[in-house]
């Protein structure tokens, strides 16, 4: 494969996108185009069609109707080679690359034809002299797991430049970052637009990258275009109503003011190991108090999960202690339900759930046994528990067919929502909220936030662990950054320097 000649970034346009899954339309006459040499975001609650219509422009789904054109001539992609040999090329949100294998490796092993004996030296010097025209500067000898994420993230975009890709789709490409690895791939991409080497389609949630970054928008809604422009004429107020509609969002929670003496949670010395036996939490001293949010800053994989799993119950703490109230705590089901502690977490589906069983018998989880929902401490009044959840059913808006229908059928923010309203439906004292809103639309994050904040002001000790920076300045008190496994950093939003931050969650 020769080193790229340059031929110029090309506008690329969807007209009229119909598709259709089994009688629901997910995209309803959708039209979009994005001018050569531009960075234009895509902007849409979870179901609105974002990623069904990237999916017709890259050849993983046949549109129904309407047409794809690449510089102004119709173009048919009917898979994603196909897409690849007209310079489209796509980023996905989570990493696609070989992490065993080196970063040469992978981009070699990326290409539609390569040579039954692969003559490595001469492929390294090719890459070598490539990677002199790139803004990124990657490691090509550094096995991918070695990587940090910005790095990572640098490589997946290299590959798509690599592989002549002139028009890139970035799927949530700094959902993984620190601000700075964040700022600094989205201002390099934009450069590269700018100067004409790509146009770029970037699907986000943040409306901060929209309006630093993007020239122009397009939002959908519910399958349909709703609007589309330039960035300077919007707001992130006008893109937020955009993407709604006239759907009631919940507003910001008042933060009462309330006294934080008393420590609810209180971790000394906590050590744990990761499902390899490589120890992941090295040494956690984190305190809680009373009527308090701790947000718990870092990229993912530096031991976030395995704090949280240790403090939920699900993953034995190799040493340290764990207090709340005082006690030390263990996580046992009675423990949980003396010390009144409960938990959001990450993927409620897989990790507080069974999906076969009913709205009604998840809700149920935590009080099965206990009047009104068992007589005696032993028999289960299903008409009670049935009763139970369909009160909760209306209290949090939680969108089923009933109480009886599986969980499992119900969409990500509904599952959240449910598994919300078990853990919060009563008295709080401690909450442990792992990216409690990860993936949800606009209006569930809106709620779960407001949620959050309520039960703080009602005295509860709460530990809020997120990959997303804006949501803990937004939420937390007080923050800290985790990085491999320790705790390297504390500061308070208003105080917060996000230049240290950025780099403490790098590792420097």
């Amino acid at each position: 494969m020769n080193v790229m000649t340059w031929v110029g970034a090309p506008s690329l346009e969807a007209v009229a996108i119909t598709k259709r899954f089994d009688g629901f339309t997910a995209l309803d006459g959708v039209s979009l185009k994005v001018r050569p040499g531009t960075v234009h975001a895509l902007l849409g609650e979870n179901g609105a069609g974002k990623s069904t219509l990237v999916k017709c422009v890259m050849g993983f789904h046949r549109p129904d109707e309407g047409a794809v054109l690449v510089d102004d001539h119709e173009v048919v992609i009917g898979n994603p080679r196909a897409a690849q040999r007209h310079g489209l090329g796509m980023v996905y949100q989570h990493f696609t690359l070989v992490p065993r294998m080196t970063v040469l490796e992978n981009l070699v092993m990326a290409r539609a034809e390569v040579p039954a004996l692969i003559d490595w030296k001469a492929e390294r010097k090719e890459l070598a002299a490539f990677l002199r025209t790139m803004p990124f500067k990657v490691e090509l000898d550094a096995p991918v797991a070695t990587l940090a994420a910005g790095d990572k993230q640098k490589a997946e975009i290299v590959k798509q430049l690599y592989l002549q890709a002139r028009f890139l789709i970035l799927d949530e490409p700094t959902s993984v970052l620190t601000p700075d690895e964040a700022d600094e791939t989205l201002g390099l991409i934009r450069g590269m637009a700018e100067s004409g080497r790509l146009s770029v389609l970037i699907i986000t949630h943040k409306f901060r990258e929209v309006m630093a970054f993007a020239d122009d928008v397009s939002v959908l809604r519910r399958g349909r275009l709703v609007g589309s422009g330039p960035v300077g004429a919007h707001t992130p107020d006008t893109l937020a109503r955009l993407m709604i509609g006239d759907a009631a969002v919940a507003g910001p929670a008042a933060r009462a003011a309330t006294p934080r003496s008393e420590i609810r949670l209180e971790v000394s010395g906590l050590r744990a190991e990761d499902d390899t036996g490589t120890p992941a939490v090295g040494g956690v001293d984190l305190q809680v108090r009373a009527g308090e949010i701790v947000g718990v800053a870092g990229v993912s994989g530096n031991g976030q999960v395995e704090l949280v799993q240790v403090l939920a119950g699900q993953r034995p703490a190799s040493a340290g202690t764990v207090r709340v109230h005082g006690e030390p705590y263990a996580a046992t089901r009675a423990e949980m339900r003396r010390h009144k502690v409960f938990s959001l977490p990450e993927e409620p589906l897989k990790s507080a759930c069974v999906p076969g069983m009913s709205v009604a018998e998840n809700m149920a989880f935590r009080r099965f046994d206990q009047s009104p929902c068992a007589r005696g401490g032993w028999w289960l009044d299903t008409r009670a528990v049935r009763a139970a959840a369909q009160a909760l059913i209306e209290r949090y808006r939680v969108k089923t067919t009933g109480p009886d229908a599986p969980i499992g059928t119900l969409s990500g923010g509904n599952v959240q929502r449910a598994v919300l309203a078990r853990e919060l439906s009563g008295d709080v004292a401690v909450l442990i909220a792992a990216n409690p809103v990860f993936g949800l639309d606009f209006a569930a994050v809106a709620d779960i936030h407001a949620q959050i904040v309520e039960a703080r002001n009602r005295g509860a000790a709460v530990l809020l662990v997120s990959e997303d920076l804006d949501e803990l300045l937004e939420l937390s008190d007080r923050l800290v950054v985790m990085s491999r496994g320790a705790i390297v950093h504390e500061t308070t939003p208003v105080s917060a320097d996000l230049t240290v931050i950025g780099r403490c969650m790098a590792g420097h």
